[in-house]
């Protein structure tokens, strides 16, 4: 328990000093898990053309073998979209993006009417979307089929009507209907007239090349700030493209700002804190939760990685939780924002500072360089560094100066570091003690963190001392975030006080007579538990100490009651006790030996009747013979049979009314078949008298 108080508190810690120094990761196995999962083919394919492009592009750009083969299904869309008349500028855009790509294998007649088709719709175009399509299509195919003419000879028109969407502040419209600006639309533009420089024959005239530097330069007079250094374009209106993000805005922008810086000779003189503020911000977004937003994130990081000038440099920690009793080092990576390494540099750690002060200490130490790592390791740390947290700053010196025009690094880089190690506890120790001459009673003492069980006993007039040291593995006072004494009184009543401290030693003293109240005059056993813990303290603990035996007077017939103790959710939505059904006892039942002679004697009439019948000479020579008497005769002899049948059921299953109501029916038929026999053979035996 004592360790997740402690992760607890660590986690609190961290989001009280977020904004005062914040840490930024570069492109790491996170982003590609995500993009797996994110970009996962439905039937072989992601949709549309471009959600294909956007799986590819991401999955290129992290380095990750293509999982899932959608080439076939993915090369069969594109040379349909080419090859067919239909098709719109967006679609070719489309398609050329994706077969950038993949390479399908197409012939050159497709690419051919490809470019007739984009320069028709360029001629045509009357909005920003549309110029972008078109010019956007033509520089893929100057650059994947170089044997198709995509040149403009028009090109200075082309620019000045894309131009003329601009606005004074940097931004663009998406035509010349709608007058709202946006920053996404000038992202779109600037790759717009990357695209035209590049498709120019002969070049732009020189005077527009250094107006789109200057509309460059504007669009950074706009950009948005955060208090952790990062920089963002944000979008305010909804235009023809839908609601943008500050994600898929900012990703716009420093796309059109690569594509110019690609294109022209000269340098744009980008603002180098603002291009690295742009990288943090798109590496603070973490791993978004859409596939889109991934795409917008890794392809700006991308651009950022490969612009020709201002390449920004993270510096990152993989650790910042350094432990001083297991003697861990402070270790710094510096690379680009996709990982890559960076130029030879060396790292200082310039200046310490305590967290929430403004008191530094100037250290101006290099860190050695681990070549097997790619690290920069700090081996000891200073002498004055303690447990607790620290803001460290760190500056990167380039071996070659050169590569300070290249690369922007932001100059002093301050990173939140918490320093942790095991507390030393001593001098533990519980005490009661008289209250008049403060004389000790009862002394125990104590091991934290460790095994307690103190038994202790006091009434009213007493006190209750706990003491202990605390320092840290330097031998210096600590003061740790938490240090409580709680008493729970055995009807859940509980009591929670603070431990405060002077220096190394923590000492808390509960007088009894002045408690008496708060306690609600409640007498009996009290559990004591301590609990001291710290972000900062590796062995931070919550431990039962034991308990104590309390005498209090009776409470006055005013005096407070305790509050009411909260349900135990568990008693009263928990499971019910088992419910156990009662039974009728069986009935006693004779035994098996007298249930037979009962049997017996109930077959002794049936034997007697059959001696009957010998008895009286009974014989089958007078049975009728004729159909009609020797059928009734035969009936009668058959509910006889029926009559003794149900004798049976009834021994073995029939209740009595039914058998009585069975019976009555037998009766009435035995009487009927009976009557109409013996009328027969009383008839018989009269004509052999006449006879």
């Amino acid at each position: 328990m004592a360790r997740y108080l402690g992760l607890l508190l660590l986690a609190i810690l961290v989001l009280a000093v977020s904004c005062e120094s914040a840490v930024f990761s570069p492109v790491s196995e996170s982003h590609r898990s995500a993009a797996l999962e994110l970009f996962s083919p439905a039937d072989g394919s992601y949709g549309s053309l471009e959600e294909t492009y956007e799986a590819l592009k991401t999955f290129k750009v992290l380095g990750i073998e293509k999982k899932h083969d959608i080439t076939t299904s993915s090369c069969a869309s594109v040379a349909h979209t080419l090859k067919s008349t239909s098709s719109a500028s967006k679609d070719y855009f489309h398609a050329l993006r994706v077969n950038s790509i993949l390479k399908c294998d197409l012939n050159s007649e497709a690419f051919r009417g490809t470019e007739s088709k984009l320069k028709g719709s360029l001629n045509g175009a009357n909005s920003l979307i549309d110029f972008y399509y078109s010019i956007g299509g033509l520089v893929l195919l100057k650059e994947h089929t170089p044997e198709v003419d995509v040149h403009l000879g028009d090109a200075d028109r082309i620019f000045r009507s894309i131009k003329a969407l601009g606005q004074s502040d940097g931004r663009w419209r998406l035509n010349s209907n709608n007058p709202e600006s946006s920053n996404n639309a000038a992202g779109i533009a600037l790759e717009a007239l990357a695209g035209v420089i590049s498709l120019a024959t002969p070049q732009i005239d020189n005077s527009l090349i250094t107006t789109l530097k200057n509309d460059v330069l504007k669009l950074f007079d706009g950009i948005e700030r955060y208090d952790d250094g990062t920089y963002y374009f944000d979008e305010k209106h909804v235009g023809a493209l839908g609601h943008q993000s500050p994600l898929s805005a900012s990703a716009s922008v420093v796309r059109g700002i690569t594509a110019v810086a690609a294109v022209t000779s000269e340098n744009l003189n980008l603002p180098g804190d603002k291009i690295l503020g742009l990288a943090k911000f798109f590496l603070g977004v973490g791993i978004p939760g859409s596939a889109q937003d991934l795409y917008h994130q890794i392809d700006a990081l991308s651009c950022l990685e490969n612009i020709r000038e201002s390449t920004p440099l993270i510096l990152s920690l993989p650790a910042t939780v350094i432990s001083v009793t297991k003697k861990d080092q402070l270790k710094v990576r510096v690379s680009t924002v996709l990982g890559s390494p960076a130029p030879t540099l060396s790292v200082r750690l310039i200046q310490i500072f305590v967290s929430g002060s403004k008191d530094a200490s100037v250290i101006d130490q290099k860190l050695k360089f681990d070549a097997v790592s790619g690290m920069h390791v700090l081996e000891t740390l200073p002498k004055n560094i303690d447990v607790g947290s620290y803001v460290f700053s760190f500056e990167i010196v380039f071996d070659n100066p050169e590569h300070k025009k290249a690369y922007v690094t932001g100059g002093r880089t301050r990173v939140l570091v918490h320093i942790t190690g095991v507390i030393k506890i001593g001098n533990a120790e519980i005490v009661i003690l008289d209250s008049d001459h403060g004389s000790i009673e009862t002394q125990k003492k104590l091991t934290l963190p460790g095994s307690n069980d103190v038994t202790l006993s006091a009434n009213h007039l007493q006190k209750l001392r706990l003491s202990f040291d605390l320092t840290t593995p330097s031998g210096n006072a600590f003061k740790p975030h938490q240090a409580f004494l709680k008493l729970r009184h055995e009807s859940g009543v509980d009591h929670i006080f603070l431990v405060g401290n002077s220096g190394k030693k923590f000492e808390i003293i509960l007088d009894f007579l002045g408690l008496v109240e708060k306690f609600f005059y409640l007498s009996g056993r009290y559990d004591i538990q301590l609990t001291v813990g710290d972000s900062g303290m590796e062995n931070s603990f919550l431990q039962h100490l034991g308990y104590v035996e309390l005498d209090l007077p009776d409470a006055p017939e005013k005096a407070a009651h305790p509050p009411p103790q909260p349900v135990d959710p568990y008693s009263r939505y928990g499971p019910k006790p088992e419910i156990a059904h009662i039974f009728r006892a069986p009935e006693k039942r004779p035994s098996k030996e007298l249930s037979l002679v009962f049997l017996g004697l109930v077959l002794v009439p049936f034997f007697g009747f059959l001696a009957g019948l010998v008895q009286l000479r009974a014989n089958l020579k007078n049975f009728p013979k004729a159909t009609v008497p020797s059928t009734f005769a035969l009936l009668f002899h058959l509910g006889i049979a029926a009559v003794l049948a149900l004798y049976a059921l009834f021994w073995l299953k029939l209740d009595l009314f039914t058998t009585l109501k069975a019976l009555g029916l037998l009766g009435m038929f035995l009487m009927f078949v009976g009557h109409k026999t013996l009328s027969h053979l009383a008839s018989t035996s009269s004509k052999l008298k006449s006879t």
